[in-house]
This record gives C-alpha cells, structure tokens and sequence, in this order.
C-alpha cells in the first residue's frame, strides 16, 4: 500500500490544489533569491559597463553609486598625466525626477566625457551611440521612449537616439546616457523664476568622479598607493567600487529578502506539517491495518516520508512554472538562474522531511487494535 499514490487516486484533486498552494509559497521564496540577484545585477551593470581600472571620487566618500560625490574639473588633466595612466574621462551621475505627482518618472542621468566616451560599449537594441555633444541621448527601455522621440528636459529637447536594455540604478530606475555638457544643462536647470532670483546665475554642476583606464601591465593598486596623498581624492580600484555597491547600497535590502526568505520557509513547513498530519489521521484504519499485518515502522516512515517529497516536488514543479510565467512582469529584474533553482530544490527537500515528522509521530502513534473498534 502507497499512501501517496492512494491520496492521489482518491484525493487527487485536494492533493494537486495542496500541491498548488505550496507552488505559490515556493514560487515567492524563489522570486525572493531572483530579486536579489536581480538588484546585483542592476547595481553593478553600470559599473561593469564603464571601461575603467580606477575610480577617483571626493575625499572620504565610497563613490557616486554609494553617496553625492563631486570633484574639480581640473582632477582630470591632473591624472592623465601620470606615470601609468592611458586615459581620464569625467563622470557625471545623479538621479532626477519628473512628471506629475500622479505619474513620476525617475531618470538616472549619466554624464559621458565627450567625445572621449561615446556610449559605444553600451549593448543597444537599436539606434547608435552619441554623434553630437549637444542635445542626442541613449535611453533604457524601461523609460518607454521610443527611438527618435523627443524629450523636453530643462530648457532643451533631446532625441533619442540609442535604446538599451537592462541598464537601470540600483534603485530600478532606467538610465539616460548625454554628453557631460548636457549632464550639466539637466542637472544645474532652474525654473525662470529661481533664476531670475538668483540673478540669473546658474549653478554649477561638478563631475562626479573621474574614471582612469592604466597602460597595459600597470598595476592598479600600485597606482591607488601613489594616488593616497592627494587631499583632495579617495581612490577605488574596480573591485572596491564593486563591494561597496553590493555590501552597502543594496546590503539592507539583501538582510530584509533573506528574513522573507527564512520566514516563508517556516510558514510552508508549517503547511506542509499540518497537511501531512490530517492526511495521516484520515489513515488510520490503513495504517493500523498495516501494523496488524505486522508491517515494520521503518515502511510506514517511509510511506509517510515518500507522500511528503511528493508533495514537495510538486510544489517545487508549480513554483518554476509559475516564476516562468509571473517573474518577467515584476517591476523590477527578477533573475532565476541554476544556482537558485538548486538551492529552492534542497530547500524543498530539508522542509518535506522535516514536515514529515508530525506525519510520522501521528502514525507510530496510531494502535494495530484500532482496526478492530471497526
């Protein structure tokens, strides 16, 4: 006697919908690791997207990523000139919003050194890179603006004309790549009014850190330890820029889907322990028959333990169809590779034996003699 394949013949459906309702449990759980990996993804694209071996910020600050940072314009002729350096472009990066209060539309603005950095590394699904240091933009797709389109930002319009994909900020906003000189044009832009106060007078908008690519076989940290007296700078090579994204700005965010993640495993070995036990009481004249025939504890543990994986397994099997379907329409990137699906699948597997243990003391429990009370 399978008690699995019996619930299934017999009960087949409450068995499928119990299946179901773990899948969407475990279908969360899995969308929680995605988003994760999802929110590295977003963090650093920018990063790996940028050719460069050192990132130069303000003093004491971890980078434009991280918090404001702004160094002079003259930081970068200053660099180009040292032992080692090949290049030293300027790097403008701040966030703005637009729109109505109903309907915001949050761009992260990139500023490029022109012409020196074009936008050619960046992957676009269609148009080109930047031709003109004046008013011409790539956009993420996620901005919905189509290419050619018009977009009035400050006192200017600006055409599109590059689309990328998956270059977003670590907080999901999509990116816009312009020319520094525009960066400045959008970012520094005051309202005829604020102007006409300020005496007409705009301010001025600083880079935010210069990237340094290194001559072929030069050694970045040794170029960093050259780097530490300048007052005036803190330098990064590109791995410590790195860490700090992912150990600082989305770090937070990392500790909060892991306590989701923890909960929410709790919560479906709870259900499953619970199913399992009500499924094991409502066998109780199997089960004692299956003891008066002399049937020894270890098959009846392994029948219970057997109806356990199954369940697991079919709500591991919902969980990936349902992320097949549901995960591309999240707001933000949800990244399901191998090594999540692996750990949902150990996870399953830990959470149906360790459910499977009320089922089990249930059934030890249960008397042969209980087949005799009729």
């Amino acid at each position: 006697m399978n008690l699995a394949w019996r619930d299934i013949r017999r009960q087949g459906l409450r068995f499928v919908f119990t299946g179901l309702g773990l899948g969407l449990l475990f279908a969360i759980v899995l969308a929680m690791g995605g988003i994760y990996q999802g929110m590295v993804a977003d963090a650093t694209v920018l990063l790996d997207a940028l050719p460069a071996d050192l990132w130069v910020v303000q003093r004491d600050t971890r980078g434009p990523f991280a918090e404001r940072s702004v160094v002079p314009r003259a930081l970068e002729d200053r660099l180009r000139v040292l032992d080692g350096v090949a290049s030293a472009e300027t790097f403008t990066y701040a966030t703005i919003q637009r729109g109505d209060v109903a309907h915001p539309v949050r761009i992260g603005v990139v500023g490029l050194s022109w012409p020196g950095v074009q936008g050619a590394a960046l992957p676009l699904l269609s148009g080109r890179s930047l031709g003109a240091p004046h008013r011409e933009m790539i956009v993420d797709q996620t901005l919905g603006l189509d290419l050619g389109a018009r977009v009035p930002l400050g006192d200017e319009l600006y055409d599109v004309v590059g689309v990328t994909k998956g270059f977003v900020s670590s907080g999901g906003d999509g990116l816009a790549f312009v020319t520094e000189r525009d960066a400045d044009a959008i970012l520094g832009w005051m309202a005829p009014e604020s102007s006409r106060l300020a005496g007409g007078q705009r301010p001025e908008v600083l880079p935010s850190a210069v990237l340094v690519r290194l001559l072929p076989g030069v050694d970045a940290a040794e170029v960093q330890a050259r780097l530490v007296d300048w007052p005036d700078v803190t330098v990064w090579t590109a791995g410590e820029q790195r860490d700090l994204l992912l150990h600082g700005v989305i770090d937070k965010a990392r500790q909060q889907i892991g306590l989701f993640r923890t909960l929410l495993s709790i919560v479906s070995a709870i259900i499953v322990a619970l199913v399992l036990y009500n499924m094991t009481v409502a066998k109780s004249y199997e089960i004692a028959l299956l003891k008066l025939m002399g049937a020894r504890t270890r098959v009846i543990v392994g029948m219970i333990l057997q109806q356990s994986l199954l369940l697991g397994a079919i709500g591991y099997a919902m969980a990936i169809a349902i992320g097949s379907v549901a995960f591309a329409h999240f707001p933000r990137r949800v990244l399901v590779g191998p090594t999540e699906l692996v750990q949902l699948g150990v996870l399953v597997v830990v959470i149906s034996v360790l459910a499977s243990t009320a089922g089990i003391v249930r059934a030890l429990r249960i008397p042969p003699t209980l087949i005799l009370a009729g």
